[in-house]
């Protein structure tokens, strides 16, 4: 049997020891399952499990493998076990957190709990930690590391060695150090490898090189677009007046950019995104995180009716007509989400700005009337030949009609979001598929009634 087999048996059987009674025995099973489970793997169970069964599990692991479950599990989920711990188990991993993370907890956590944790931290965590607090909540300046090892220009090469040698346990990394000058003004970065190979007597200013860094109230997002997009491993972060106050890590960053790609998902399918894993989350959660949307989307569908209402008396003529509008209407949710989605993600890593308005809606319009053509010329021939020519032609037309209109919407909606402050993922599937709807079947009556003649 393989390590891997073995590893994964473990696991199952704590899981089931985890949701069977707790009591004594089970408590000493449990803490000799723990024990054979790796690391990702109960980090995976303490999140997936009620906050009872996590606290359980949480209290019979060692200091070391605590701290390192907890600093993987998401913050809305750290703040319920903390009200699930003992104070003593409590104060021991808030005190192993970085500034940042830390800062990110007492985000969550009642104001009463994080006010009582905090004065519990010694002075100098403490003024880091608010330091990170003070920013606003979607600031990257409250995801950075405000402990952060800088040399000073005027140090040589043995100099800065000897500062990193003494400090390298303290800061999140030391393989990108930031460049400072008076009052701390960022002048670039030095990377640790360059820093190991200069001479001795080489002047820290002699080996700068100019550094892409983001000011501490950048949008979350935006910077840590920034950073994926060039590629880095660490990013300074410096105030209005450049004066460095942070670093920005690759941890951080992919944290920031998992909770946004999540929370744009589950937008652009009509839900709101869950704060905790799917199977501990409530019946209640799951219910709260969809109701709205669908609430918000029935609402909105009644324009679909009206417009069916309105031209009632075109489908008691030719009855045919009915047939053709779950097709329709698909094709133009359809062709609106692509465009919608596509220039979501444009806007997120920086390919479109609000600038490119008129250059996307030229572009979209180009592609949705290539893809019109196509799907319109096949929709005239297959239901002119079923249906009749003037039927082929009414369809064919709509097809092309309805295809340009959803990707010009789909692509203009996202900038106009943007533009307005809401997130664009917010103004893309649901509410383009109802516009679309409601727009397609107008476009669809209205060629119908000119092409067959109605009245």
């Amino acid at each position: 049997m393989t390590d891997m087999t073995v590893e994964n048996s473990a696991a199952d059987r704590l899981e089931s020891a985890l949701t069977g009674r707790i009591d004594r025995p089970a408590m000493d099973t449990i803490a000799h399952l723990a024990h054979q489970v790796p690391l990702p793997e109960l980090t995976r169970l303490v999140h997936t499990s009620t906050p009872l069964q996590s606290a359980v599990l949480f209290r019979i692991l060692d200091k070391d493998e605590a701290l390192a479950v907890f600093e993987n599990l998401p913050p809305g989920y750290q703040a319920e076990l903390i009200q699930n711990l003992r104070e003593p188990e409590v104060a021991h991993i808030v005190e192993g957190l970085d500034p940042d993370d830390r800062a990110e907890l007492f985000g969550e956590l009642p104001a009463n709990v994080a006010r009582q944790l905090m004065s519990g931290l010694d002075a100098e965590e403490r003024e880091m930690t608010t330091a990170v607090l003070g920013y606003p909540k979607a600031a990257i300046g409250r995801y950075m590391s405000p402990e952060v090892l800088s040399l000073h220009e005027d140090w040589t090469a043995a100099e800065a060695m000897e500062v990193v040698r003494a400090r390298i346990d303290g800061p999140e990394t030391v393989y990108l150090l930031p460049v400072v000058g008076y009052g701390r003004v960022l002048l670039g970065v030095v990377s640790l490898r360059n820093l190991i190979a200069a001479d001795a007597e080489d002047l820290v200013a002699d080996l700068v090189r100019e550094s892409i860094s983001t000011q501490a109230l950048t949008n979350r997002e935006v910077a840590s677009r920034q950073f994926l997009s060039h590629r880095l491993i660490a990013m300074p972060v410096v105030d209005k007046e450049d004066r460095l106050v942070g670093i920005l890590t690759m941890d951080d960053v992919l944290d920031i950019v998992d909770e946004e790609d999540a929370e744009d998902i589950a937008r652009s399918s009509g839900s709101e995104p869950l704060d905790r894993s799917y199977l501990s989350s409530t019946i209640f959660r799951l219910v709260k995180s969809r109701i709205v949307w669908l609430l918000v989307l029935a609402l909105s569908a009644i324009l679909t009716v009206q417009v069916l209402e309105v031209y009632e008396d075109r489908l008691d003529q030719v009855v045919i007509l009915a047939l053709f509008i779950p097709l329709l209407t698909g094709t133009g949710g359809n062709t609106g989400n692509q465009a919608a989605t596509t220039v979501t993600r444009a806007l997120a890593v920086g390919e479109v700005r609000i600038r490119d308005l008129g250059r996307v809606i030229w572009r979209e319009l180009r592609v949705g009337a290539m893809l019109g053509a196509v799907l319109g010329l096949l929709g005239f021939v297959v239901a002119g030949l079923v249906y009749g020519w003037a039927i082929g032609l009414v369809i064919g037309l709509t097809l092309l009609s309805v295809c340009i209109m959803a990707a010009t919407v789909g692509g203009l909606m996202p900038i106009i979001a943007k533009r307005i402050g809401a997130d664009p993922a917010v103004f893309s599937n649901p509410f383009i598929s109802t516009f679309c709807d409601a727009t397609g079947l107008i476009i669809y009556f209205t060629i119908a009634t000119t092409v067959l003649g109605l009245s």
